[in-house]
């Protein structure tokens, strides 16, 4: 049985790599006219996508961009985001700084989240931003899936951090993977075999992330790992508890899935699975309220739908500015998929309406 669970992941990979590596070989869409160059900002690569300065003009906006990908896929200079932030730099006139974070398997959790914020909180020191002509006080953090996970945990962090001269005025989180508490939330059970990002995929990119053994993924799967004798994970429920959080158009007739004994253990083989770090919906409300204005986009063909708009309602309840931008036709990950032979209506769709946020809000 683990087997063929191993085996069905791996070649949902491989087609994933397949799709990634072709898409790389296609054309830029973008102007010419944007500078892109790598650079290393406090150990970690970043691709910086610079619009040309107009002579009448002051500083700049800027985005920090993180790519999505499970922590494991594509990169930064990866035709499907080079595209997709040299469109941004383009569109909103602003510098975009994409991060290259290392992937498993050559590293796991926390090393993806250290590489995000070390890169953010470089590119936000005073002088890095003077010498890229950003303004400081116009800045975005943002990212999709797996990158929406770290932006918003990178934004939390940053938050804390009573030193920090410069702060993120957005964060932008494009259907953002943002718990591992609960694998039957309605999107879950919805859209478990959906396409692009079935529930078991998920389940094993948290598995993969946390260095964890596959065989952990049935225990997951039913919930047995916040189980109501899991003392560790009592304290977080009512953080994540979606009968509360999501509107009747999300929860339709689906039941929570809530063990009453469970598995203690694999918390304990797993502590980053109550990690603020790795999940930022267990915030507490104070971290919360810290938070910038904020943009979250979800879609109706996702297991994660809910995780972003659990997450905008708690942010909401926290006193910040949130717009939840929900697509009932589209599906997960369908932003990037913008060029032929893939040039959705959907990719075009979602990103206009993210880029059109921004511009008015940035």
């Amino acid at each position: 049985c683990h087997l063929i669970h191993y085996l069905r992941l791996s070649h949902h990979l491989i087609v994933l790599n397949y799709l990634i590596c072709t898409f790389d070989k296609l054309k830029d869409v973008s102007s010419e006219d944007i500078k892109i160059t790598d650079a290393v900002f406090d150990g970690v690569e970043v691709r910086v996508f610079e619009p040309p300065a107009k002579g009448d003009e002051s500083l700049k906006r800027s985005v920090v961009y993180i790519h999505g990908g499970g922590w494991a896929l594509a990169s930064a200079r990866t035709s499907l985001y080079n595209n997709l932030c040299r469109i941004m730099a383009e569109s909103l006139n602003a510098v975009v700084v994409s991060v290259e974070y290392r992937l498993v398997p050559e590293v796991c959790f926390p090393e993806q989240y250290h590489d995000a914020l070390r890169a953010t909180k470089h590119f936000l020191q005073p002088d890095v931003l003077a010498e890229y002509s950003v303004d400081p006080s116009r800045i975005a953090i943002s990212g999709d899936s797996a990158g929406g996970n770290l932006a918003a945990a990178v934004c939390q962090q940053l938050s804390k951090e009573e030193d920090l001269a410069v702060r993120p005025k957005l964060q932008a989180l494009i259907y953002p993977v943002l718990q591992a508490f609960d694998f039957n939330t309605p999107s879950y059970q919805q859209n478990m075999n959906m396409p692009v990002l079935p529930r078991y995929v998920m389940i094993n990119y948290w598995i993969d992330y946390f260095n964890g053994n596959y065989d952990l993924a049935h225990e997951l799967l039913i919930n047995n790992h916040t189980a109501l004798n899991v003392g560790r994970a009592l304290s977080f429920r009512a953080r994540l508890n979606w009968t509360s959080l999501l509107p009747a158009s999300f929860k339709k007739n689906y039941k929570p899935v809530v063990q009453t004994t469970g598995t203690a253990a694999i918390v304990e083989q797993l502590p980053a699975l109550l990690d603020v770090r790795a999940v930022p919906l267990l915030a507490d409300d104070a971290t919360l309220s810290r938070q910038p204005r904020t943009y979250v986009l979800t879609c109706e063909n996702d297991v994660l739908r809910d995780d972003g708009a659990m997450y905008a309602k708690r942010l909401e309840h926290a006193g910040v500015p949130v717009t939840l931008d929900h697509f009932h036709d589209c599906f997960h990950g369908c932003m990037i998929f913008t060029v032929w032979p893939t040039d959705f209506s959907a990719g075009v769709q979602t990103r206009s309406s993210y880029i059109k946020w921004l511009d008015e809000n940035l």
